[in-house]
């Protein structure tokens, strides 16, 4: 996260950043993605809406969190350390 703010942008702007990627990490795995949709209650038709709340992708890092192997996976699709996921949650309140 520190290398994002250094370019000037707001803490909030690198947490929806960084959510969004957790998102988009998320949908390219069917079985991580039923269990998000299962847990959230959100459909697939309301998905790419509900990106757009911020409540919405704070729940998204949430879920990532929640799970070491899942932290761990997409830290390294990311290429982010789990300390800026941590702290992109952080950012949302």
């Amino acid at each position: 996260m520190d290398m994002a703010l250094k370019r000037g942008k707001e803490p909030s702007e690198v947490a929806e950043i960084v959510a969004i990627q957790a998102l988009n990490f998320l949908a390219r795995d069917p079985v991580r993605l039923g269990a998000f949709l299962s847990e959230t209650g959100i459909g697939p038709q309301t998905l790419r809406a509900s990106a757009t709340d911020p409540k919405f992708l704070a729940g998204v890092l949430d879920f990532i969190l929640k799970d070491d192997d899942t932290v761990k996976a997409f830290a390294e699709s990311s290429q982010l350390p789990p300390a800026t996921i941590t702290a992109a949650r952080e950012a949302f309140g």
